[in-house]
């Protein structure tokens, strides 16, 4: 049933998965509202406990009236009386819309799971068309430190970094953010690399340590210590070469290559695509050199204190 309502008998519901509204996106929706009218009526329930109507989808629009300083607002009144059911219509609504942040998902998704009988992350993954690995992605947010979710949600740190810290154990992410407070980070990418790096360590039974090999494995060690660092030598000369021709001007190039010219070419794609994996590598394993000087492997390092003592006095003083 559609009636239009006085919006001083409509109230939001306080326990909306959403809490964050874009102040300039609301202006946005106000200006189009006034402009085009509401295109879609709120949907609202009768409020038995504190009277009128509290809002099941349709915050947005109901925000935007109140910004135009509107006094009436076309709803549609459902009698859904399931509370879970309510709030997976106003979860659906965001989420679809992309309106939600990532941390207002992962809380959504995780009280529907702790609060639906049978919910499993298939189940709500389909409620919502996502994938379950889009899910469980999510909801991996609600294990990182609060120190580290409070840096998320500020937009410190992005969505994709943060899925990876939060991977690690309490203790590494106390690592992760004492670099990310001293200021260590050029950018998300190097930690995405960082907390990467440091699960693979952090997942090994123990680090190999110099001292406790055995006389056959510091000499495979030396050995390829020595082969890895001669490849990287001879590098420079290549990039020396490549510089070369990167001097040539491309009208001699044409008459000195003649018909090879499109061969050659896919030769220096072939060379690029190298370059680009390498550099990958080397990314990695300047996360991994840094993160084995911090690494904790002990599952019961997360009892450990010292290190989040550590990151709390770094961020008070950042």
């Amino acid at each position: 049933m559609q009636r239009v309502l006085k919006m001083s008998q409509v109230h939001r519901n306080p326990r909306q998965p959403r809490e964050y509204f874009n102040e300039d996106a609301l202006n946005e929706l106000a200006t189009s509202i006034d402009k085009y009218g509401l295109m879609q009526a709120i949907e609202v329930r009768p409020d038995n406990e504190r009277g009128g109507y509290e809002i099941v989808a349709g915050e947005r629009r109901w925000r935007a009236h109140q910004i135009l300083g509107r006094t009436k607002i076309r709803a549609t009144i459902i009698s859904e009386k399931n509370e879970l059911q309510r709030f997976k219509r106003s979860m659906s609504e965001n989420v679809t819309r992309e309106d939600m942040t990532p941390f207002e998902e992962a809380h959504g998704y995780q009280r529907i799971l702790d609060e639906e009988e049978g919910a499993t992350i298939e189940s709500v993954a389909a409620d919502f068309a996502k994938t379950t690995t889009y899910v469980k992605l999510r909801l991996a947010l609600l294990d990182l430190r609060i120190e580290i979710q409070e840096l998320v949600q500020g937009g410190k740190i992005g969505t994709q970094a943060a899925v990876q810290i939060a991977a690690l154990n309490f203790a590494n992410q106390g690592s992760v953010l004492s670099k990310f407070v001293r200021g260590e980070f050029a950018a998300d990418n190097e930690i995405v690399h960082f907390a990467f790096a440091m699960k693979q360590q952090q997942d090994q039974a123990v680090l190999l340590v110099v001292e406790e090999m055995t006389e056959e494995q510091r000499t495979e060690r030396a050995a390829a210590q020595k082969k890895t660092r001669s490849t990287l030598d001879k590098i420079e000369q290549v990039r020396e070469l490549l510089d070369e021709i990167a001097r040539t001007k491309p009208l001699k190039l044409a008459e000195t290559l003649e018909t090879q010219v499109g061969a050659r070419l896919d030769q220096l794609d072939r060379v690029a695509e190298s370059l680009t994996k390498a550099r990958w590598q080397l990314k990695q394993a300047k996360a991994h050199a840094e993160a084995r000087e911090l690494v904790s492997v002990n599952p019961e390092a997360e009892a450990d204190s010292s290190a989040e003592d550590n990151a709390d006095r770094e961020l008070a003083a950042a």
